[in-house]
């Protein structure tokens, strides 16, 4: 489907029309309107950290105007593991890019809670829920971990933990 094309100036309630004279929604902002391009380069790590790894910020309100999503790249060195953590009410989803990390969290479905080990590869793909304690492993002695990261929210919710279990998370909405 093309862009309609009217004249700069004209409007109506639902549209606006930019100077070039694309019709565009109302409610989307000017900074929306076009494609955003992240080199690896422009990557920021001024981002919240854990012990342990490196985080790095690719798309979020900061660096695009994201209004819901944070996206970024998180390193393990080898043999290292992170700090327990948490991200609040973001949803958390993981590919692995290179690497075989291991992600760490409390099991207390069953009875007794267990500490679950999840271990991936390059491909695999991890969702950790909202305020689930955990931390990343990388068992390997020779390779850093490198996961690509996807949030709920434009910025970077890390909350640092002394332990696995739930006694530290404060559920703030």
């Amino acid at each position: 489907m093309s862009a309609t094309h009217v004249p700069a100036g004209s409007s109506d309630e639902e549209f606006i029309r930019t100077p070039s004279g694309v019709l565009v929604p109302a409610e989307i902002d000017p900074f929306h309107r076009h494609l955003h391009h992240i080199a690896p380069s422009a990557l920021i790590e001024e981002t919240t950290q854990t012990a342990g790894m490196r985080r790095a910020e690719a798309i979020s309100g900061k660096t695009v105007g994201a209004r819901n999503l944070w996206m970024g790249q998180t390193h393990v060195p080898a043999s290292t593991a992170s700090a327990n953590h948490h991200h609040g009410d973001s949803e958390t989803a993981i590919y692995i890019v290179s690497g075989h990390p291991v992600f760490v969290f409390l099991d207390t479905d069953g009875d007794e809670p267990v500490e679950t080990r999840v271990e991936t590869s390059p491909g695999d793909y991890v969702f950790v829920p909202p305020w689930v304690p955990h931390r990343e492993e990388n068992p390997d002695p020779d390779s850093e971990a490198v996961v690509v990261i996807a949030r709920t929210t434009q910025e970077a919710i890390v909350v640092n933990l002394e332990g696995l279990d739930w006694s530290e998370v404060r559920l703030r909405r």
